[in-house]
């Protein structure tokens, strides 16, 4: 069953209160996510314990009820592109 992209948002804000999440279906099909998030509690971590973070607040949904998620994560001082 696919993943509603609210509830990806709302996983990732209830394990990171500060985070401003975009979410993205990249194919249309409710399984192929990418996510941009947006965290102070990012400070000071490299990209890989970033992603971790973000992995845990979907509470192991990664590769059941969500597919794939390309995700890109920053802290609020980084810039965006």
């Amino acid at each position: 069953m696919p993943m509603d992209p609210g509830e990806i948002e709302r996983l990732i804000k209830d394990a990171l209160p500060d985070a401003q999440v975009t979410i993205e279906d990249l194919a249309g099909d409710g399984d192929h996510y990418a996510a941009h998030v947006v965290s102070g509690a990012f400070a000071g971590k490299t990209r890989v314990a970033q992603h971790q973070m973000v992995y845990g607040a979907l509470a192991g949904r990664m590769g059941g009820e969500l597919h794939a998620l390309a995700l890109r994560t920053s802290t609020p001082a980084e810039p965006t592109d």
